[in-house]
């Protein structure tokens, strides 16, 4: 049984190693929009390019974060959480020192291999260091630290973008492994599942992750036509159909399909894919709309998002104490239509907004829509699959969040008719934001009267202080306890 006291130096080490760790991984998915106007400038870089620089992060971060949690069961997690801070800060500082967009995007994906490594194994590492008596305080201080993290990045970022230069972004995250990784070799007790047998379903990771890839690269390209982006666009949609028969026929498939036997988990997913679809268009869209057209510094454009992750990380408790009284069909239903609101009052936001009166009412509508639905939302999920299902239902809740966020980056620009040089021509980029959000608003709508319809009352599931203190805007949050899932 662990034993690892909270109040020990060893117990201080573990919580300090594991909150570096994990708020390296969170701060990339967020701080990185900040710095893309900067970024285009500097490396000459197209539309595409900006995209693919968000989007091969959060590509392989989200098709290999299953795999990440299995690695740490098999091989030990303190091992797998070290390789990946290594390989997250070997990746960074490639990032940092990129001459061109090609380097800068497959230093990026290299990036999202890292995270998948170390994201997982955070939490599991707290969760079974710690004596049984201190965990869940624990829990809650790398939850509530985490999430200071994830409120402070997008103004750390733009500090860094106006200061020393965007590769500064990136080339942060080297001296914060090196600490983290040292005092996680040091201080933290190994753990793993030696039940743990079989072989991983390394098929069904590589269909996934490829399928994924290519439906991103074809929406991403579809603008130049021809007859390459739409036998990218098929192959992309045989490779996902190759996914779900592998993980059918597999004995012990990486996501198990009778999981979505609960009607309950696969709807609460759909309504996860509305809701993060929307989030990561908005904040992939909003640092740019705010700096090329609104004409505010990085540091600003990054400011101005603030309140949002501020919001969450305050009231998040308090909105799933409030779930749990009156279940999550109404914070489900209200809390997509909330987000829907703040995004169409983004269309204030132009050449001539003011924070005050423009900025700041959507960020904070958006914010307390965020608040409402987050704990619940992760409540329902862990509710509706047998408690020895939580670890799998919530890394595959984690990954369609993260899915859902790639494939608005790619899809959004398409569809608003957003050019490749956009970006440069304030007019160009406004009229195509407004669509962009009104598009969102439209997505979130689906996702609340989906709830609406389909959440019914579970037992609360969601006590754990990981639900509750969470700043991530990206993903919901991810349970520690990995259960089957190997791969």
């Amino acid at each position: 049984m662990p034993d690892v006291r909270l109040a020990s130096p060893q117990g201080k080490w573990i919580l300090l190693t594991t909150v570096l760790g994990s708020s390296m991984a969170m701060l990339d998915s967020t701080v990185v929009n900040v710095a893309l106007p900067r970024i285009g400038e500097d490396l000459d870089a197209d539309l595409a390019a900006l995209q693919w620089t968000v989007n091969a992060y959060m590509l392989t971060l989200a098709g290999l974060i299953l795999l990440g949690g299995s690695l740490g069961d098999r091989y030990g997690r303190r091992r797998i959480f070290v390789i990946g801070v290594v390989w997250f800060a070997a990746a960074s500082l490639l990032c940092g020192l990129a001459p061109n967009a090609g380097v800068l995007i497959a230093a990026r994906a290299l990036q999202g291999i890292g995270g998948a490594l170390l994201t997982p194994g955070s939490l599991a590492l707290i969760q079974a260091s710690f004596h049984p008596d201190d965990r869940s305080r624990a829990v809650g201080l790398w939850s509530g630290f985490g999430g200071i993290g994830a409120a402070i990045g997008p103004f750390l970022g733009g500090w860094l973008v106006d200061g020393p230069g965007w590769r500064w972004v990136f080339l942060l995250n080297v001296p914060l492994a090196l600490l983290c990784a040292p005092i996680a070799v040091r201080h933290v007790p190994e753990s793993g599942d030696g039940t743990k047998h079989g072989r991983f379903d390394v098929l069904g990771a590589v269909l996934g992750a490829a399928s994924l890839a290519l439906v991103t690269y074809a929406l991403i390209e579809a603008p130049q036509g021809g007859l390459a982006v739409a036998l990218t666009a098929v192959a992309g949609v045989a490779a996902g159909i190759a996914f779900v028969v592998v993980e059918k026929r597999r004995s012990d498939p990486m996501m198990p399909l009778d999981i979505f036997a609960s009607r309950q988990f696969t709807a609460v997913n759909v309504v996860t894919l509305c809701v993060y679809a929307a989030l990561g268009g908005f904040f992939f869209l909003a640092a740019l709309q705010l700096q090329v057209v609104s004409g505010y510094s990085a540091l600003g454009a990054g400011t101005a998002l603030l309140p949002t992750t501020v919001l969450m990380l305050l009231l998040s408790a308090r909105s799933g104490a409030l779930a749990d009284r009156i279940g999550p069909r109404i914070p489900l239903t209200v809390g997509p239509l909330l987000c829907a609101v703040g995004m169409l009052l983004m269309l204030r936001v132009g050449p001539d907004a003011t924070y005050a009166t423009d900025v700041l009412p959507a960020v904070l509508v958006l914010g307390f829509g965020l608040v409402t639905l987050v704990a619940p939302l992760t409540a329902t999920v862990l509710a509706s699959v047998d408690v020895s299902r939580a670890g799998l239902a919530s890394g595959i809740n984690n990954a369609a969040a993260r899915a859902a966020g790639l494939l608005a980056v790619a899809a959004l620009p398409l569809l608003t008719g957003m050019g490749q040089e956009a970006y440069r021509s304030p007019d160009a980029f406004n009229d195509a934001f407004d669509q962009a959000m009104v598009l969102c608003a439209g997505v979130l709508v689906a996702g609340a009267l989906l709830a609406f319809a389909t959440v019914r009352r579970l037992p609360p599931d969601c006590t754990r202080p990981e639900c509750r203190t969470h700043g991530g805007v990206t993903a919901p949050p991810l349970e520690g306890v990995r259960s089957r899932g190997r791969l």
